[in-house]
């Protein structure tokens, strides 16, 4: 029997395991460094309370995405949630910016609210703003910066997208690619926008949002007890048809010979260091980890590899009697305001009632982007509490006394970042693509800014290649491309 090496347990290693185990009669080995499953995808339950860490919609354009997640928990439609935790449940869709000590819609809509809480004076500047680039766009995107302002106008970008996106990646709009823009929001826009807002007027809006940009979705599925639940089904299944997996197991090499990966080097829970052979290896691992293990590398591969760059991640669990905010509706709440480093609020009770032990509590993540070993990442964990909850008090979106319990979770490597030596990324591919049994899929493991079902869908094409007996990989890399935004540009 042949055999592949998954290099991690999140949804694009899962994902390629689960595929290769129902689709073929290669049996899948993972190794994962960590000792739980799921990525950043994973459920963290502390003391009955989960932790969807970044908050995980289950929402695809792809028909194939959406009906692999219901194979898996069945959609809620005629079932009794009380009665299973196997259910995918169907849940409204709802942020909001917190900016100037009040809420605005997101995106930004053109109601009373907003107006009364921007003033008028702001609303015109805005308005002229935008009139200015439709007439006179930026025809050469170079930054992120260029990007937000051909759709939305200097002043708007200055409101509302400049200070939250800076504080995301720790460092200018200006240094940041335009390709993050046009791997996360390529359709968003206030055209789109208002386009929306008029249609959702006059029609309701189901799961089946095939046309509608990913940040304007009224509606998504979700596992009941977060999404680390359906990891942990699919991780069930691949077992039970002979797939294995192993914990706190850190890839350490990889050998090479020629056009083909031959085996890895694996550092197991007790320290000892083995190594195993396989026929095809699916890497979910950072780049930058994976070029160094390589034999063989070319200097200037080393190079771009050292000089890619990853955005870290915090969150505080937060238990809660009450907040000084009332009827909050929200999954998450992004925090625009300049005198904090928090950047969103989770409100995991709206993302599911039954992530909470005890429904008469509140339950937030508090989410801060840093860079591991800086000022943040530094912290202990009652130091970064304390620190999260003063945040949280000098917003006035609580009462210090009205605190329960609270937990921090640290993920490194979280977002890998469109600035460094990401230009040259190309030179890593062109290497790492020459490979023939090879694969790279997953967010870390292209470094590129993926959502799940994107993720997922790197996985599915990788299997089918190998099914197909297809060399070129460039159908995996062209997964969630840009291909919208450059005909945008090129128009």
């Amino acid at each position: 029997m042949k055999t592949a090496i998954i290099i991690g347990a999140g949804p694009a290693g899962l994902t390629a395991a689960y595929e290769l185990i129902t689709k073929t009669d290669i049996k899948p080995i993972i190794y994962e460094a960590s000792d739980d499953i799921g990525g950043i995808s994973k459920t963290v339950n502390y003391k009955g309370n989960r932790i969807d860490i970044g908050g995980h919609r289950f929402f695809s354009k792809s028909d194939k995405i959406m009906d692999w997640w219901k194979n898996i928990l069945p959609l809620q439609n005629g079932i009794d949630p009380e009665k299973t935790d196997k259910i995918m449940l169907i849940r409204n869709r709802l942020s909001r910016i917190f900016f100037l000590r009040k809420f605005f819609d997101y995106p930004i809509s053109l109601n009373y609210e907003t107006i009364k809480n921007l003033g008028i004076k702001r609303l015109i500047k805005i308005g002229f703003s935008y009139i200015n680039i439709r007439l006179f766009p930026i025809k050469e995107e170079k930054s992120l910066e260029d990007f937000f302002i051909n759709r939305f106008g200097k002043e708007l970008y200055l409101t509302f997208f400049k200070d939250y996106t800076e504080k995301v990646w720790g460092t200018s709009c200006k240094e940041i690619k335009p390709e993050w823009g046009a791997q996360r929001i390529k359709g968003l826009s206030i055209t789109a926008a208002i386009k929306h807002a008029v249609k959702s007027i006059f029609s309701k809006q189901g799961l089946e949002q095939k046309n509608t940009e990913t940040s304007l979705i009224n509606k998504f599925m979700y596992p009941k007890l977060g999404p680390g639940q359906l990891w942990e089904e699919v991780l069930k299944i691949i077992k039970e048809k002979g797939g294995e997996i192993y914990l706190n197991n850190k890839i350490t090499g990889i050998k090479s010979e020629e056009d083909k990966i031959t085996k890895v080097s694996i550092k197991d829970k007790t320290g000892e260091i083995k190594t195993q052979k396989a026929d095809y290896f699916f890497s979910t691992m950072p780049v930058k980890d994976l070029i160094q293990g390589l034999n063989d590398v070319p200097e200037e591969v080393k190079r771009v590899a050292r000089g890619l760059i990853y955005r870290d991640f915090m969150t505080v669990g937060l238990l809660l009697k009450k907040m000084k905010v009332d009827n909050i509706q929200d999954n998450w709440i992004y925090i625009q305001e300049r005198d904090v480093k928090i950047g969103r609020i989770q409100v995991f009770n709206n993302w599911s009632p039954y992530l909470v032990n005890n429904k008469n509590n509140i339950w937030l993540g508090l989410e801060y982007f840093c860079n591991e070993g800086d000022e943040l990442w530094s912290k202990t964990d009652k130091e970064f509490a304390e620190f999260a909850i003063d945040e949280l008090e000098k917003i006035d979106m609580i009462e210090k006394e009205d605190v329960i319990d609270n937990i921090v979770i640290k993920m490194p490597k979280t977002y890998p970042a469109y600035f460094g030596s990401y230009d040259e990324f190309n030179i890593i591919r062109n290497f790492t693509d020459k490979f023939d049994n090879l694969f790279l899929i997953g967010r870390n493991g292209m470094h590129r800014y993926n959502n799940s079902d994107h993720s997922m869908m790197t996985a599915i094409v990788a299997v089918e290649n190998i099914i197909n007996n297809r060399k070129d990989k460039s159908n995996i890399w062209n997964v969630n491309t840009e291909e919208e935004y450059h005909e945008e540009k090129e128009e």
